[in-house]
């Protein structure tokens, strides 16, 4: 088979990586893919949101399967348009992903179908939604509608925060257009854990489960990022919260879908808040998170490829999905600057002596080649992933390989799995 992977971050490295040990591919593509990628794939200069030039692509080479990394090219619509050619694409398609697209249409839905989340309401006009504020009182969380790369949520601590926050995204338009419309929600308390599940629509087969660290900073700290490390499992989740998160979440969500006419084929992902073993849902996404893929493909046994082909055939139910029993930790090291602004072109030293350590992996998120070096290319530059027999195990050996790796501005989060520690 032909592979195409669409996007080029830790995610979709992850993926590469995975799909590369199935006896079935014998070629990978990577669109745009980065300098780690390129290892494994042939990187091909095409933007993960140019659904033409990917789809030309496709058909040119004659591609057996594309599979879809980030949420924008899902959004728009990326898997129709491959479905309309008889292209096998896997993730779900325009009208499904609108459940990560509109986070107003994600609570009308969780409101319909009794799925556990937040009290919230949404507004286009920022005097009304600053006048709920003020009538509501803080903490307090307010949400661009819309896409916003994981960064268009603000959690604000007092009204005037909270009013801030609402000049911030609808009038200074900081996430563009997926600020026209705001969703402001009640403020959830306790702890976070990441719940994904295979779905072809009907069958529903959950992941392991894992925990992302958001803010930028040691003990959550700082503004929100993309996810500045992950480990899976997540202890948070018990054996008896695992079947009620399925039973109250995730399978009526699926079945949901379908009663809206969306049926929902690919990756559904929950970001949950857990308070006294009480789940409830933040927001959902329609693809692999970023980086809760990288140690949760890390500890995926199973061939991966039968898998998404299962979900687009719509025989999950046929599909052969094991895990190792071994938990395992990535850290995100980033550019000096993330999440605001940031210089590019930093080279990155220690990628070698961190790749002959045994169980590890670097990711590449943000890198590109430049003169034979390896450079940073973004704000989250690369997810250095450890699996080992216990959780502290898996933290040292994952901060042993970050500590083999620098460049000028190097920053990273020091805590990555301490909340599991306290489970043990």
């Amino acid at each position: 088979m032909k592979i195409l992977v669409v996007g080029g971050g830790g995610r979709e490295h992850a993926l590469v990586w995975k799909i590369a040990q199935s006896n079935k591919v014998s070629q990978i593509f990577c669109a745009p893919g980065n300098a780690g990628i390129a290892s494994m794939a042939t990187c091909v200069p095409i933007d993960a949101g140019d659904i033409d030039g990917l789809l030309h692509f496709a058909l040119e080479n004659e591609i057996d399967l594309t599979v879809v990394g980030p949420e924008d090219p899902l959004t728009a619509g990326i898997v129709d348009r491959f479905s309309e050619h008889e292209l096998k694409i896997f993730g779900p398609n325009k009208a499904a992903a609108e459940i990560e697209g509109s986070k107003k249409f994600c609570k009308e839905l969780m409101k319909k179908y009794k799925i556990p989340t937040g009290d919230y309401a949404s507004f286009d006009n920022p005097d009304d939604a600053v006048e709920y504020i003020y009538n509501h009182g803080a903490p307090i969380v307010v949400k661009a509608n819309g896409l916003a790369a994981g960064k268009g949520v603000i959690v604000a601590r007092t009204v005037e925060e909270a009013e801030s926050a609402v000049y911030t995204i609808m009038k200074k338009k900081a996430f563009g257009e997926a600020g026209d419309t705001i969703i402001i929600e009640e403020f959830l308390d306790g702890e976070e854990a990441s719940f994904l599940v295979f779905t072809d629509g009907d069958i529903v087969i959950p992941m392991v489960t894992s925990q992302d660290h958001k803010p930028i900073f040691d003990g959550d700290q700082g503004p929100n990022t993309g996810g500045m490390g992950a480990y899976s499992p997540a202890p948070v989740i018990t054996d008896g919260l695992f079947r009620r998160i399925m039973n109250d979440i995730m399978i009526p969500t699926v079945k949901g879908m379908s009663a809206e006419g969306r049926k929902y084929r690919g990756i559904l992902y929950a970001g949950l808040m857990i308070k006294e073993g009480i789940p409830r849902v933040l927001e959902f996404n329609a693809r692999f998170g970023d980086p809760e893929t990288q140690p949760i493909l890390m500890r995926l046994k199973s061939d991966i490829v039968p898998i998404l082909e299962a979900c687009i055939s719509g025989h999950l139910a046929k599909a052969m999905v094991t895990w190792d029993e071994n938990p395992s930790v990535c850290v995100v090291m980033a550019s000096g600057g993330y999440p605001g602004k940031y210089e590019k072109g930093k080279i990155i030293t220690g990628l070698d002596d961190a790749a002959e350590l045994e169980q590890v992996m670097v990711f590449h998120a943000g890198t590109t080649s430049n003169n034979g070096q390896v450079v940073t290319n973004g704000g989250r530059v690369l997810g250095v992933t450890a699996i080992d027999a216990s959780i502290p195990a898996a933290i040292d050996r994952c901060y042993q390989a970050v500590k083999l790796i620098s460049w000028p501005g190097v920053q990273y989060r020091t805590d990555i799995g301490k909340k599991a520690l306290k489970r043990l």
